[in-house]
């Protein structure tokens, strides 16, 4: 399948894995979430563009996205924080775009075949030549791509504060935490030092050796893109370290935790990708709307019964969402509690590991 419209952003071709996201806004939380990396996006919602781009609304120092398929780009924009256009954005970031194409057969397309290998071309016209370009570009099954998003070195990540906003609790005991950056959101770091943790971030690479020598109360384990089971380094570090400390893992840390313990993961149609996405918490019997960003999943039978609980379930399509272990103090979720883009229904997962590693100081 082909279609024809007007480029925008940087020229060239574009290659990457064509998905579609449905939020109706966080066009550039969603551009600079390192999640995105290897994937074309399709964004759901027809008018794009239209508050801009500001420093303060990135996720990341750069945008990941390998293009960018819109229906409409706004001809103008109106936010009083903007500080460029997307068109800008894209062409500053060399990141291809295009518009005015008919992004809901696109979509219905995705929904039908699957997630698929695409590219986008301001200077190839021949659809048969395309095709053969997507055919022939990488795949991300099988492929690392952590290794392209982590950070190379180490680094502390303690914004003040002020609780008088509400967004913190300066009563609260400071706790240390070292944060595995697998394609960590800055929203994500924010989140942490805002219910009481101080932040050390470190590669994906770092071993368990050099995570228990920091000294931490506690563990985090964050999103990142491509497929879980091409991280082998991170999943035996994770199985090293479960038991020795308090863990929380999000997205691609849900999948490390998963295989740690034994369980297998596998790729979705068209994955999940939105800030709309109904999850139920089993415990509470509570449904949260999620933001997610993921191609695959762990299977639920593929989890050893006796040492995991199940506690979250995708209400669409009924995948494992969470779990924790029974004994260890472990617990992950599929989704992005951080709400960048993205409701607050999940900040409480927050507040939850602050009170598993209180509980664990005594």
């Amino acid at each position: 399948m082909w279609f024809e419209g007007v480029g925008f952003g940087a020229e060239g071709e574009a290659f990457g894995e064509v998905v579609f996201n449905t939020g109706l806004t966080g066009y550039q939380e969603i551009l600079t979430d390192p999640s995105y990396k290897g994937q074309m996006v399709v964004m759901t919602y027809p008018h794009i563009g239209n508050y801009g781009i500001n420093a303060a609304d990135a996720e990341s120092s750069r945008p990941w996205v390998e293009g960018f398929i819109i229906k409409e780009l706004s001809p103008i924009v109106s936010n009083y924080r903007s500080e460029m256009t997307l068109d800008a954005f894209l062409k500053r970031s060399n990141i291809a775009g295009i518009q005015g194409i008919d992004t809901r057969k696109l979509v219905k397309h995705l929904r039908t075949v699957g997630a698929k290998k695409g590219v986008i071309s301001t200077r190839e016209a021949d659809p048969k030549k395309l095709v053969s370009m997507a055919k022939r570009s990488p795949s991300i099954v099988g492929v690392d791509l952590v290794k392209g998003v982590t950070c190379q070195r180490s680094y502390d990540f303690n914004e003040s504060v002020p609780s008088e906003f509400g967004w913190g609790d300066s009563r609260k005991k400071q706790y240390s935490l070292v944060a595995v950056d697998s394609g960590i959101k800055w929203n994500i770091l924010r989140k942490l030092n805002q219910h009481g943790f101080n932040v050390k971030v470190v590669p994906a690479h770092t071993t368990a050796q050099e995570i228990l020598a920091c000294k931490p109360d506690g563990l985090f384990l964050s999103n990142g893109p491509g497929d879980p089971a091409a991280v082998k380094y991170l999943v035996e570090t994770v199985r090293k370290l479960i038991g020795k400390l308090p863990m929380f893992g999000i997205c691609l840390g849900h999948q490390m935790i998963g295989q740690a313990l034994g369980g297998k993961t596998s790729k979705l149609k068209f994955g999940h990708h939105g800030n709309n996405h109904p999850v139920m918490d089993l415990e509470t019997r509570k449904i949260e709307i999620t933001s997610q960003n993921h191609n695959f999943v762990v299977d639920i039978d593929s989890l050893p019964k006796d040492e995991v609980e199940m506690t979250h379930i995708n209400l669409n399509d009924k995948t494992l969402e969470g779990f924790r272990h029974r004994k260890h103090p472990v617990f992950c979720v599929q989704y992005h509690p951080e709400n960048a883009p993205g409701p607050h229904d999940s900040d409480y997962l927050f507040t939850r590991f602050y009170e598993l590693i209180h509980k664990q100081a005594g």
